[in-house]
This record gives C-alpha cells, structure tokens and sequence, in this order.
C-alpha cells in the first residue's frame, strides 16, 4: 500500500495559483458552500466544509470532516474501479480548524440532475450493482473504517440534532423539518411510531442487533444528488459511479445504505422497492459474497433503520403508500431487536 495521502495545512495552501473563481449554486440543504475556480489551466470546484456554517458537519462529530478523514486514511484512494471519486486534494486548516475543503475534478456534467424525473432503469441498475461493489471491496475489512460512530449515524436526522441545532440559533431548512416531522409520526403511523420513536432516542437495541451481521464500509448518504456516471476513464469498457459527500462514512451493515437509497430517492426510482432490493443483492451474490446466513435478518434491521432516519420525512407526507410500506417492515423488525 502506497504512502499516506497528504492532507494541506491551509485553506489557502490548497488553492494557491486559483483564478477565475466563481461562487456555484449548491444543490445540498447542508450549508456548505461550493466554488469553481481555475488552476493551472484546469477547472475544479472547491467544496468548503465549515462546521460553523454546517449542520451535517456538527451531527458527524468528525474534526476537520469525515471525508477528510476518509482521505487521511487512504480509504478514498483505495475504492473498488467501479466508484470514480473526484476529489484530489483536501485541506484543514490550522488556523481555522472548523473550516476544511476539498479540492474536486469538475463533474458536474456527469452527475444526476436535481429533477423530479424518475431515472433510468439502466442507471438504477448501475448504482445498486456498484453500491454493492463497494460493500463487497470492504466487507469484514479489518482496516480502520470507523469514521461516524454508527449512532451518530442513525441519530444524525433525529430530535437530538434538531434541538442541538436549536439552541445553537440555526435556522436551517432540515433540521427544523426534522423538528416539525418527528412529532407528527405517532398520529400519522402509530404503528410505525411504537417500534422507531424508542430507537430514534437511542438506537442501541437497534445497532447491536446490526452488528451480529456482516460489517462493511458504508457511504451514508446514496443519494441520487450525489450520484453521477463518470464515462471518461472505463477500467473495463463499463461506466463507472460517480460518488459524492461522504456525510456519515464508517463500518455499518450493507442493506443500510441500501435502505438509505430506497428511501430517500423512492419517487425517482423506476422499479420497485422489491425489484431494487434484489438487483443489490444479486450484485453481492456476483461478487461472491454468500448472503444466504445473513440476509434476511440483516435488510430486515437494515430497512427498520431507515424510518429510524427518515420517519420524520415520511411522516411529513401522510399516511400513504410510501409509508406504509416502511411500517410494515418496520413492525416485522421490531421482533429482530
């Protein structure tokens, strides 16, 4: 393995010889702030993590930030072929030690545009089956993966951050949605609520069940915003995944960041949830990983999670067919804890 990758001192450091800057609209609810600048003749775009200005930054609990961890430990450097990362430099700056950037080839072309449209069969397909390259690159890895302690992974949506958040004068979109929704689960699914308002105060029950299955590498936040098909450099002839926003990176249990997927990009998806459930895990089972012992309990648990995270939004919506699907699973998970 290959020297530890460098991580620049300064801010400034970072964008020495930077022309042509231009502030960018960023799509992300986050608080971060992205620019595109010039250098030595070619275009990057700077993400500039602040924890003072970052919500996200603050649940994590990572100094300097958990993708510049990732970068520190050589974990992005070492992704499977089929994750194109574009970052090619990071920063913390000493001065300023809430403040970090990356700096990041320019692949905005590439990315999933921030519609409402459904997206392709085909590129749904692309990122479960690389979702999956991922988790199988890592699993049962005895590197040093554990960047966001996988409760503050799951309470990273939750009351707790929304009243942190609060008492801190912020006034940001999420969190005060994560304030406004929380609330409104036990009237909307009750069922739902008996079974995820307990571990959304404390997901333990909820984790040490997760961890008597496989443990891998998780991205955190597979969103289709931070996805993207890199055509440039095929390792074989294939398109890879672009792969943006390491939000809550760290060990956790594959089905997870599948459940994630499922449930935060559920009215773009062309298939359904079932049909996405089964391309992932076809995609393991090619890369020879035996999922038979695990699987069921593991998406189960898996699936629960995500309306530990996201019962607030799904409640946000009503009682509707989305919803009601996650409380279903996750009232037949309740037995697994």
């Amino acid at each position: 393995m290959s020297e530890q990758p460098e991580v620049l001192d300064s801010v400034d450091a970072l964008l020495a010889g930077a022309t042509d800057r231009e502030v960018m609209e960023a799509p992300g609810k986050s608080g971060a702030v992205l620019e595109r600048v010039t250098i030595d003749g070619t275009r990057y775009v700077v993400k500039y993590l602040d924890h003072d200005r970052d919500w996200s930054l603050r649940a994590a609990g990572v100094p300097g930030s958990p993708t510049v961890e990732l970068w520190r430990r050589g974990i992005l450097r070492d992704l499977p072929d089929e994750i194109a990362q574009p970052i090619v430099a990071v920063a913390h700056d000493g001065d300023r030690p809430a403040l970090s950037a990356l700096l990041m080839r320019d692949v905005g072309e590439w990315l999933v545009p921030a519609v409402d449209d459904p997206i392709t069969e085909e590129q749904n397909a692309r990122f479960l089956d690389h979702l999956a390259a991922l988790h199988a690159a890592f699993l049962g890895t005895e590197r040093d993966i554990d960047v966001v302690a996988p409760a503050d992974r799951y309470l990273e949506l939750s009351p707790r951050m929304a009243a942190a958040e609060a008492a801190l004068g912020q006034d940001h979109l999420v969190p005060r949605l994560v304030a406004q929704g929380w609330p409104l689960l036990e009237s909307v699914a009750p069922r739902a609520a008996a079974v995820v308002v307990p571990l959304v105060q404390d997901p333990a029950p909820l984790l040490a069940a997760l961890d008597s299955t496989p443990q891998t590498f998780v991205h955190g936040n597979w969103k289709l915003d931070n996805l993207g098909t890199d055509p440039t450099d095929p390792t074989d002839g294939a398109d890879r995944t672009i792969l943006l926003d390491w939000e809550t990176p760290g060990r956790g249990a594959g089905t997870a960041d599948l459940a994630w997927y499922l449930a935060i990009n559920c009215r773009r998806l062309p298939v359904g949830k079932e049909q996405a459930i089964e391309l992932y895990r076809a995609a393991l089972e090619r890369r020879g990983v035996d999922t038979g012992p695990w699987w069921d309990r593991q998406l189960a648990l898996g699936l629960l999670g995500a309306l530990v995270q996201f019962g607030w939004e799904k409640a946000l919506g009503g009682y509707d067919d989305e919803l009601a699907w996650w409380e279903e699973r996750a009232v037949a998970a309740a037995a697994l804890l």
